[in-house]
């Protein structure tokens, strides 16, 4: 593994634990610790755990904090007035295409936090100071490499971190989706993930994070890597960045439109102007494969309504087949049957509504 990789502090326990660790966006991270699907069923069935660290929170605080992000993402951050709420939201260049995807966490008008991309996080940090600057918004935009995260998911994930967490029990039991317990000593736990199942994403003292770490394992906590994350999130309909959507994608043609807020006529965040003057000419599905074989991203979907392409593909632990998502003409339609260019061979497939799997039970619909 090349010394010039990032390390999270979670590198040593992850080697102890028999990791196959992988070079990812410039991190050493763990892809497995022995068996993906044992990995991505422990998440379905019990609890896994996630080291998230390459992950970059950044605050940001000021007078102008509240205007700022009004005008940085799509989503619109006036929707959080109750401190610890969350959103999801996209970061748009002047284009309309995504810089990044990302949360924000609401504290009071002039605190916010955001967390985004590993891939992005040096690129992101310079365009919210040039945004900032160009609009003299008063803020100050702080990254935060001296916190660590991590994801524990799955239906019995809670109740887990509470047995080795007690004290965290009573302001986060009762949390809902997207929103956020904060305690002192830097630790943020919020209910939100990146797997369709319920849990928590914890924000704490990079110092702090091995022993969580382990006390969490204690608990029979699985530790899972970037493999199951991935079919995890494929399973759950969630996009990831620079495969499903990029710089050159509007929020529309990623199945992100539930993400960009036209309430406000006179909130003019960047990329408005693009997605109001341009109609999309792709959308954005599901695909489940009627055949052997397993999808992958880039390959050519055909239809009756002309050529797609699939974004992101794998084989389906909980289904048992291969899903994916695909960006096709605007004709095609759920149900639809079209085919899938594997190695050379077209094999047929069906189109999805999204998501494929929610709370460890199939939910796709075809019709």
């Amino acid at each position: 593994m090349s010394a010039a990789l990032k390390r999270t502090p979670l590198v040593e326990a992850h080697v102890a634990a028999g990791a196959r660790m992988v070079d990812f966006g410039g991190w050493e991270m763990p892809v497995n610790y022995g068996s993906q699907i044992e990995e991505h069923h422990a998440v379905r069935r019990d609890a896994g755990i996630f080291d998230v660290s390459h992950m970059l929170n950044v605050d940001v605080v000021g007078a102008d904090a509240t205007a700022f992000l009004r005008k940085l993402v799509a989503n619109d951050v006036a929707k959080l007035t109750q401190a610890g709420k969350a959103l999801y939201s996209c970061m748009l260049n002047p284009q309309g295409g995504v810089i990044d995807d990302l949360i924000i966490y609401f504290f009071t008008a002039t605190q916010w936090r955001l967390v985004v991309n590993a891939g992005t996080a040096d690129k992101d940090i310079a365009w919210m100071q040039r945004v900032a600057a160009a609009g003299k918004f008063q803020v100050i935009i702080t990254p935060r490499r001296d916190l660590a995260m991590v994801a524990v998911q799955g239906p019995q994930a809670r109740a887990k971190v509470w047995a080795a967490r007690p004290a965290w029990q009573a302001a986060s039991q009762n949390l809902g989706v997207f929103s956020a317990a904060v305690f002192v000593g830097d630790v943020m736990v919020a209910r939100t993930g990146y797997t369709g199942e319920d849990g928590f994403e914890i924000v704490l003292p990079a110092t702090e994070v091995v022993q969580l770490w382990n006390d969490l394992i204690a608990q029979a906590v699985h530790p899972c890597g970037l493999g199951a994350r991935d079919t995890l999130r494929l399973e759950a309909g969630m996009n990831l960045y620079g495969q499903d959507m990029d710089e050159l994608i509007h929020p529309n043609q990623a199945g992100l439109t539930w993400t960009v807020s036209l309430k406000d006529p006179e909130r003019r965040f960047i990329g408005r102007d693009a997605i109001e003057q341009f109609p999309d000419a792709k959308t954005f599905v599901g695909l489940k494969l009627l055949d052997r074989g397993v999808m992958r991203a880039h390959m050519a979907v055909r239809t009756d309504d002309g050529l797609g392409e699939v974004t992101s593909g794998t084989m389906s632990p909980t289904l048992g087949v291969s899903i994916g998502f695909a960006r096709l003409p605007l004709g095609v339609t759920v149900g639809d049957q079209v085919e899938i260019d594997i190695r050379g061979k077209w094999v047929p497939a069906e189109v999805c509504k999204l998501p494929f799997v929610r709370n460890g039970v199939p939910v796709v619909h075809t019709a």
